[in-house]
């Protein structure tokens, strides 16, 4: 019997298992991919675990395999704040969620250590694009405004990492990152010493959205929603996120959704709620079969083609918050 660590492959996953497991190291069977392969319980075999960490990734998705393992007698933590559903109740089932806009579970790891890796809690939610969250909880460690930008492109670099139709597109596998960030008590350290992972990735980010800033919107963009449709390569697949994200930056009063062209005639979608109304990614992508998140940002895997006019409307027409 062995111990499973599951966890998003994106900055959010890694810095909440690097926070895990600064605090309490212990060898575990690494379960991770590519940001949006979110069903990973799935490949946690019965009768082979003896107890599991989930962390970022929705118990609404991963549900059965909760059940699965339950019943088997394995105990599991579970740490997220996507949209759970009903949570299960069981001596053998210990969960931390919290849905809240402004709350990610590298936030909710460092609440349940109190703290004590606080720059890596930092970084995670840079890298989920929850800026005022992580400058309201880096204060408490007095850094000055370059070490604080430090945090942040380390966190966008992990997140834009994670992004990808597979592995194969990715420039760390997520499982191998995780290993490469983990050995370091901090972020700072990372960077200095892994100074050749943090420019591969920094020249890598950095070479993809200036691809993607030369993309002109889709027709029928306006000023409250705007659609953008990237094509059918790496670099389109390993910046949808991230490109989202900073066009939510830019207009923060704006949706936002970034389709990628995928080998199989389908999309890969990513959606962003206005950064001022953080609330409808979630509801507005769950009316789609693949399509799941949270409140600020969702997506939608495997869009057909034949749905991409409805959901063109039904995002143009969408309410974004109150």
């Amino acid at each position: 019997m062995a111990d499973f660590d599951v966890f998003n492959g994106d900055a959010d996953g890694i810095c909440a298992l690097t926070q895990l497991r600064l605090a309490a190291p212990h060898d575990a069977v690494l379960v991770t991919g590519v940001k949006r392969d979110i069903e990973l319980l799935r490949r946690v075999p019965t009768g082979a675990a003896a107890c599991v960490t989930v962390l970022d990734v929705s118990l609404d998705k991963n549900r059965s395999d909760v059940l699965r393992l339950l019943e088997a007698g394995v105990e599991i933590f579970y740490v997220d704040h996507h949209f759970a559903g009903e949570i299960p109740e069981g001596a053998g089932f210990k969960a931390i969620i919290n849905e809240a806009s402004d709350v990610c579970t590298s936030l909710l790891v460092n609440g349940y250590l109190k703290n004590r890796y606080l720059a890596w809690a930092v970084t995670g939610a840079f890298g989920d694009n929850l800026a005022k969250s992580a400058e309201i909880l880096a204060q408490q460690l007095e850094l000055s405004e370059v070490k604080l930008r430090q945090l942040e492109k380390l966190g966008t670099y992990l997140n834009y990492n994670g992004y990808g139709e597979s592995v194969e597109d990715l420039h760390f596998a997520p499982d191998a990152l995780f290993r490469l960030v983990s050995r370091h008590e901090s972020p700072f350290a990372f960077i200095a010493d892994g100074r050749e992972h943090f420019e591969r990735l920094e020249y890598g980010y950095t070479d993809d959205m200036a691809k993607a800033a030369a993309i002109t919107l889709a027709p029928g963009s306006a000023d409250q929603s705007a659609l953008v449709v990237l094509p059918n390569e790496p670099w389109a697949r390993r910046v949808s996120g991230v490109y989202s994200n900073d066009l939510t930056n830019q207009y923060p009063d704006r949706a936002h959704a970034v389709l990628t062209e995928k080998g199989n005639g389908r999309y890969l979608v990513s959606v962003r709620a206005p950064l001022s109304r953080k609330k409808g990614a979630d509801t507005l992508c769950r009316r789609f079969e693949t399509g799941g998140g949270r409140a600020a940002a969702a997506g939608i895997n495997d869009l057909p083609e034949a749905e991409l006019p409805r959901f063109i409307a039904e995002f143009s027409h969408h309410v974004w918050g109150a």
